[in-house]
């Protein structure tokens, strides 16, 4: 596969789920995750985030900028594991276009809040699993794999690499 088409689908699939698990090595050697937004999924596969210059995670990927970001959307069977490396990256112009109501949330002052950064999340791999149908049919076929002693295999299961 090309890297436009991995691109294409890393974007359809992270925009389509939004919120993910963002994962970090702590100074431990422990995985330290957090529910974070995605801002931006830019043309060449980059994953934007909006954090506290100050904060633990940014601090752990300082240190360590190997990340994980696993998306779930149950309703629609959609799951995304993303691997690749983080940089905080301070960029007035990214911080105007990205920033929308929600991020003002966590930082009341705007693009203008002395400790708003971005993080920028380059995939090296991903991984995902796509089952488009109902709920009720996949509930069906996985009875019917019980009952006829077959596999369930319900929609798609790829892996990526940039």
């Amino acid at each position: 596969m090309n890297n436009e088409k991995n691109i294409a689908i890393l974007k359809e699939k992270v925009e389509e789920v939004r919120i993910c698990l963002f994962t970090t090595l702590s100074d431990k050697d422990e995985f330290s995750s957090r529910p974070m937004a995605t801002a931006k999924v830019e043309e060449d596969g980059s994953i934007w985030f909006f954090t506290n210059e100050y904060s633990l995670k940014s601090t752990e990927i300082s240190k360590e900028n190997q990340v994980t970001l696993g998306y779930s959307s149950p309703s629609d069977n959609t799951y995304v594991t993303i691997n690749g490396k983080a940089e905080l990256v301070d960029d007035q112009v990214r911080k105007e276009a990205y920033f929308s109501a929600p991020v003002k949330a966590w930082f009341p002052d705007g693009i203008e809040d002395p400790r708003l950064i971005l993080i920028k999340v380059s995939p090296a791999t991903a991984e995902y699993w796509d089952g488009s149908s109902s709920k009720v049919v996949v509930a069906f076929n996985m009875i019917k794999a019980i009952v006829t002693g077959g596999q369930y295999e319900e929609g798609k299961h790829d892996k990526i690499n940039f």
